[in-house]
């Protein structure tokens, strides 16, 4: 631009200025140069005598190419203002600049302008056309300029693959290709990365190897871009070993060739295998980093993601929305509160694009670390909510034992005209469940049907048998069972059974118990629970028959854990365990914590406790179960009066719930335990649960 202002004055010396070819000239460098000004472009524009269309195509193309839309519309009213007639290239030009909101809102009177001045038939003009629509998400009207242009332009028939992708319409994309072959076509590289795109969603081998034909056969020239979404579709339908083949065969690779595998590898569970790759990577995105971040999130390996996700913050790689939400998810899983109200800082001082699938993991994150009022603060704080908003709060609300909270919920989605779908009504019914309001559940249950034309699905039917298996109608709710329209799975007949333990039925126990296992014949959870049935109920005999099958059989019970956060690490502990560091002082502790307890009249619960031993030993056992050893750990390294919150992997057993609730009391601290099933809040020695779970 510089060298162009001394050329510039040069030919205003010379009385050049008026010139219109070294005015049109300068007008054309400022608009299609990398380094051109408009502003420059126009101030000359402005000063000229009587344009040609050139000039304007120009302008236009200029504003067009630096993403001013609004100056390349106001122009282009001025070039008809100007009574200048537009050419074949004018609105190829103009539409190339629109964005989606500019597009619906004049798309269709520019539609009609290229009527009005007889260029609907220019192959240009519908290939700008056919974007214009796809962009606006209007690809029915792309459509039909499609379907009214002579298909003969490969360009057409890419840019209406390339919209049917933009629409997640990828069953069209397939069509149109399988089009193209039939009237010979020959693709381009760029078709075949649409169609290969569109096939990788629909996870179709068969013609991903038709596409793959025209690399192997040569008739289109492979490159990078090519072999990268060739990699993605093998890999995204697990053929890892096609997918590595190709990789290894590639002469250049970039960081979306690795980041394919390491995906692809995370994708079927190898993450060992994943991470052999993402380490061996010459150069990591944020893109990579989340990937692998997913691949252990989905396995359940906490702490790699943890480690991972500090490696990442050491390596000075910024993470964007969809890492913030794996790291959301995982703080979810381990209850990890301190680490979660961290991200959600570094979200906010680093203005991460809160979206509402973000927004909905930070709550979520709340409700599974028992934080419902920060939780209902995101809520309020989201600008934008849907369904899946709505639904993530009644569940949440429901699990925490805010039963009525998470109904009143669901009457504001429902004012809102927001849809429910089948999980919001497990919520709902949860809600119903927690609270014993099992005339309103039914209720509920009906209006799924009835009202929003919902099924009920096994889960639904799980919901219902635990609503009633609670209020302690033992016998409706094995007649629900009886008569669901589909098979009822472990899920249905582990909540009767675990109604029969807390209204002590050994017959209707026994029959859900038989169920059970010939579904899950190795789940040891069923035989423990019912041993603390016939323990609760005095049936020794039964339960020395059912000691000995386990004992026959291998089936062992799954050792209690629990987790707690402490200073931003995760702590665990296992029923018995004295591996940790602090176990001395833990013990010292428990047995300071059991001697205080037994002062302010604690009396150790033993009925759950299927040990066939002296009453001393049941007592031993119940000491170190692995909630307790939490809780004195807790006491020891936290402040007084802050809130200890932990996650357990089963369900609490009486005892337990017993001690909580008085160290909420005897300590004046918050206890938030969340098990199996639901969330127990523990404050001045009363639970959340109202002592039923």
């Amino acid at each position: 631009m510089d060298q162009l202002r001394q050329i510039h004055s040069v030919t205003i010396q010379n009385g050049l200025a008026s010139d219109p070819t070294i005015c049109s000239k300068i007008i054309a460098f400022c608009a299609t140069s990398e380094s051109g000004d408009m502003k420059y472009a126009r101030s000359l524009f402005d000063i000229m005598h009587e344009p040609g269309v050139f000039v304007w195509n120009t302008m236009i193309k200029g504003y067009s190419r630096e993403n001013s839309p609004e100056n390349a519309v106001s122009i282009y009213r001025e070039m008809l203002n100007g009574n200048v007639r537009p050419d074949n290239y004018t609105f190829p030009f103009f539409l190339k600049g629109f964005t989606p909101e500019i597009s619906l809102n004049i798309g269709k009177s520019t539609h009609a302008h290229i009527f009005k001045f007889g260029f609907e038939l220019n192959g240009f003009v519908q290939h700008s056309l056919i974007h214009m629509y796809c962009l606006s998400g209007e690809v029915d009207m792309a459509r039909g300029v499609f379907d009214l242009s002579s298909k003969t332009d490969i360009l057409i028939w890419n840019a209406m693959i390339s919209g049917y992708n933009r629409s997640r319409q990828f069953g069209e994309s397939r069509k149109l290709f399988y089009a193209m072959e039939e009237k010979r076509l020959q693709p381009t590289f760029v078709t075949l990365v649409s169609v290969i795109s569109a096939l990788s969603q629909l996870k179709d081998l068969d013609t991903g190897n038709r596409v793959h034909q025209y690399v192997k056969d040569c008739k289109v020239e492979s490159n990078l871009v090519l072999n990268n979404a060739l990699i993605d579709l093998y890999a995204g339908s697990g053929k890892m070993d096609v997918a590595l083949g190709l990789f290894q065969s590639m002469k250049h690779r970039d960081v979306i060739s690795w980041t394919t595998i390491v995906k692809g590898f995370a994708n079927i569970g190898q993450v060992d295998v994943a991470r052999k790759y993402f380490d061996q990577m010459p150069e990591r995105d944020s893109i990579c980093w989340t990937a692998m971040i997913d691949g252990y999130v989905k396995e359940n390996r906490s702490k790699d993601v943890l480690m991972l996700f500090r490696e990442m913050q050491t390596a000075k790689i910024r993470p964007d929305e969809f890492t913030m939400v794996s790291i959301l998810t995982t703080c979810a899983h381990l209850g990890a509160l301190e680490l979660g109200e961290w991200i959600k800082a570094y979200i906010d001082k680093h203005k991460i694009k809160v979206d509402r699938h973000l927004g909905n993991a930070v709550i979520d994150m709340y409700f599974k670390c028992g934080n419902v009022e920060k939780a209902l603060m995101v809520f309020s704080e989201m600008p934008c909510k849907d369904k899946f908003t709505w639904t993530a709060m009644i569940v949440g609300l429901a699990t925490n034992g805010n039963g009525r909270e998470a109904l009143d919920m669901f009457s504001d989605m429902l004012r809102a005209s927001e849809t429910p779908d089948e999980v919001t009504y497990i919520g709902v019914l949860s809600a119903c469940t927690h609270m014993g309001m099992v005339e309103e559940g039914k209720r509920f249950f009906i209006s799924m049907t009835s009202q929003h034309g919902i099924q009920p699905n096994v889960t639904h039917y799980g919901c219902m048998v635990d609503l009633l298996g609670r209020a302690g109608r033992l016998g409706e709710a094995y007649e629900v069972i009886k008569n669901m329209p589909m098979k009822p799975n472990s899920i249905v007949w582990g909540a009767l059974l675990g109604a029969c333990k807390v209204h002590k039925d050994v017959r209707m126990a026994e029959v859900a118990a038989q169920q059970l296992l010939q579904l899950e014949p190795e789940n040891g959870a069923v035989y423990v629970l019912l041993c603390n049935i016939y323990a609760a109920c005095k049936k020794w005999e039964n339960l020395r028959e059912i000691r000995g099958i386990m004992t026959d059989q291998g089936i062992k019970k799954t050792p209690g854990c629990s987790l707690i956060e402490m200073h931003g690490i995760v702590h665990e502990f296992v029923a018995g365990d004295q591996s940790h560091p602090q176990s001395k002082s833990i013990y010292l502790k428990l047995a300071e914590l059991i001697e205080e307890l037994k002062l302010a009249g604690y009396v150790p619960d033993t009925s759950e406790v299927s040990l066939d031993t002296g009453e001393e030993e049941k007592e031993n056992s119940l000491i170190r179960h692995s909630e307790k050893l939490a809780i004195a750990f807790a006491l020891i390294n936290s402040e007084p009066g802050s809130t200890i919150r932990i996650v357990k992997n089963l369900r609490i057993c009486a005892d337990c719930h017993h001690v909580a609730k008085l160290i909420s009391k005897l300590y004046n601290r918050k206890l938030v335990v969340r098990d199996r099933t639901r969330f127990h809040h523990f404050v001045q020695g009363s639970c959340s649960c109202k002592d039923y779970w």
